[in-house]
């Protein structure tokens, strides 16, 4: 089901699952946004919905609603 920007999200991995879902994962993000890994702690551009750190491999993920402050983006899992 499709809750528009009303979804809430408990953790990093329902993100991910909602934007892979929705067919968002690999879509450019309106504006990149250079985060901090949550894993890691190194820095790195995100540029699509679905954001992989280059040094640890942790996924990351922000709905499209969403992807306008870093502060939304969640983590989901090493390799997940």
């Amino acid at each position: 089901m499709h809750d528009g920007c009303a979804g809430s999200f408990e953790n990093g991995q329902q993100v991910v699952d909602k934007v892979r879902m929705m067919g968002f994962s690999e879509q450019l993000m309106p504006m990149p946004l250079d985060i901090e890994c949550h894993g890691c702690k190194e820095t790195f551009t995100m540029e699509e919905f679905e954001g992989h750190c280059p040094k640890c491999d942790m996924v990351h993920g922000v709905t499209p609603c969403h992807a306008f402050d870093p502060n939304n983006i969640m983590a989901a899992g090493i390799g997940y």
